[in-house]
Order: structure tokens, then C-alpha cells, then sequence
């Protein structure tokens, strides 16, 4: 890989949701079937470019993979041209024998994600209030449940635990949204195990647990996604719309699942457009430069 650096999340022998397995990265044709050490890989814009925003980008693979390549780096990369520090997340998949209670695996790794670029802002060159969180298919929920899980699951009584892990803003590409009926099954079997109780089911469907403080959001689906029905981001616009959250929905007629950066159909390939023109709109990715 090419990223300047990999940044762990956790302190040795201080990782949360641990039995204390001793875990290998496992990598296969540019998937992670296994994350042994979670953390992020670190892309930074030039000096001169850097509009002082960051995001963290949350690889899909339907919570039993890291689609890291396709849904990661190169998205980092394309974040990089347009002025913002990207952050590619290793989160522990919900199949780590690992893990002691496996739904909010992902979750405690994204919170801490953010906090760590929240901490490290001004060395890092940004703003502590421009950190957003994006995430396709599986990597949406998680994105998601991030932005609407108000309870803390990622401390561990060290500096980071009084920095807010609330994003921004967030970017959702085909996203998993809803476990319940438009539930894309694998990721909901992975996530919650097989027959979750329904009280799990409604927990972590994000549509039901937007709130006031839910950071605006892009998203972007395809009418043609045959594995993860757009009605799932239907779902969390209207949610959002009803709280009053600033939100832009683009659901285009081809693309297919997990919409890639470039090389789409149609229209399709314009939503990297659309999205750098929304961060502007927002306010996140000023069209000059904030003095250092």
C-alpha cells in the first residue's frame, strides 16, 4: 500500500472488546477477511492544497471483508485532489473470534478513529470541526451508526476519552441502512449474528435513531443496486428530512452496488462532482484556503 502512514487505534493490550487473541492480518485479491491490528491508513494533501478537512473513509464488504482498494484507498486518493486529509479504517469485523460482543466492534474503532484525528487536528493541519465520516455498503451502516449512536462505546480512561468521536458531516455510498425490511442480509447476519432480536434489528437501523444532532449528509445509490436496495437510503433522507438535517440524495439510474470513483455509467459518474461541490455548499471545503 501506499499510504504515508498507518496509524494504530489502540494502545498494546488496551483495546476494547478484546479476549486478548494475538490476531494476523488476513489479505486476500485486495480484501481484509481479518483485522488483526485496527487503525487507518493516513493520506495527506500537499500544504498548499489542504483545505484543513478531513474524513474518515469506512471500507464496505457486507461486514465479513474490507473492500480496501476500491472502496478505500482510492477514494483517499481522490480526496487528497481536492484538499482533504483522508483516513482509510481497519475496524474489526464482527466475525473476529476476537470479540467479545461483536455488533459494536466496527463501532468502538470508529469512534476512536475520530477521536485521534480530532486530538492530533492541529498537527495534523485541520480543523477539529470539519472531520467527516464516509463509508459504501457495509462501511454506510457503519458511517451511519456512527453519526446517530449518541453512547460511547470507545473509551479506555486514556486523553482521547474527553474528545468528541461525533462526525461533521457524512458521505454514504449504496449504503446499508435498515436491518429490518430492505435489510441487506449478509451484513445484517454478519453484523447481529443470525435471528437478532428484534429489539437489536431497530438499535442499529440507522434510519430509526436519526436525531437533531445528526451531522448532514450526502448520499449517493443506483435504482440498478441488486444487492442493497435504495429504499435503504431513501429511508435515512426522509429520517433526516424530518429532523430538519441539511441533506442531498442522488439515486441515479445505473451504477450498480457500491458505486466506484470512476468509470460509471451515465450520470452516475458525476456524483464525485456533485459531492465535492455539496462539501463547498456546506461549508467544509472552502473554495480558498484558510491561512494555517
Amino acid at each position: 500500500m501506499n499510504a504515508q502512514e498507518f496509524i494504530p487505534l489502540w494502545p498494546k493490550n488496551k483495546m476494547p472488546n478484546s479476549k486478548g487473541l494475538s490476531l494476523k492480518d488476513s489479505i486476500t485479491n485486495e480484501r481484509i477477511y481479518q483485522v488483526g491490528t485496527p487503525g487507518m491508513y493516513a493520506y495527506f494533501p500537499s500544504d498548499q492544497e489542504n483545505k484543513r478537512t478531513a474524513v474518515v473513509i469506512c471500507p464496505g464488504g457486507g461486514y465479513a471483508r474490507l473492500a480496501y482498494v476500491i472502496s478505500g484507498l482510492q477514494l483517499a486518493k481522490w480526496f487528497n485532489t481536492i484538499g482533504i486529509s483522508a483516513f482509510v479504517l481497519n475496524y474489526r469485523l464482527p466475525n473476529s473470534p476476537d470479540l467479545k460482543e461483536r455488533q459494536i466492534g466496527p463501532l468502538q474503532d470508529a469512534q476512536r478513529a475520530v477521536r485521534l484525528i480530532r486530538a492530533n487536528a492541529a498537527k495534523w493541519g485541520i480543523n477539529q470541526e470539519k472531520i467527516g465520516i464516509m463509508g459504501s455498503s457495509a462501511g454506510g451502516h457503519l458511517a451511519t451508526t456512527l453519526g446517530t449512536y449518541p453512547e460511547d462505546v470507545a473509551a479506555i480512561n486514556d486523553t482521547y476519552n474527553k474528545v468528541s468521536f461525533r462526525p461533521n458531516f457524512m458521505i454514504l455510498i449504496s449504503p446499508v441502512i435498515s436491518l429490518g425490511t430492505y435489510a441487506h442480509t449478509g451484513s445484517r447476519d454478519n453484523l447481529l449474528g443470525d435471528k437478532p432480536a428484534k429489539k437489536l434489528v431497530e438499535r442499529f437501523s440507522t434510519e430509526l435513531q436519526v436525531t437533531a444532532a445528526t451531522p448532514p449528509t450526502f448520499l449517493v445509490h443506483a435504482t440498478n443496486d441488486n444487492a442493497v436496495s435504495p429504499l435503504n437510503s431513501v429511508l435515512f433522507y426522509q429520517a433526516l428530512l424530518n429532523h430538519k438535517i441539511p441533506a442531498s440524495l442522488h439515486i441515479f439510474p445505473q451504477g450498480g452496488h457500491a458505486i466506484a470513483l470512476r468509470n460509471n455509467p451515465g450520470s452516475t459518474q458525476l456524483w464525485t462532482n456533485l459531492c465535492e461541490e455539496w462539501l463547498n455548499e456546506m461549508g467544509f471545503i472552502p473554495k480558498n484556503i484558510e491561512s494555517k
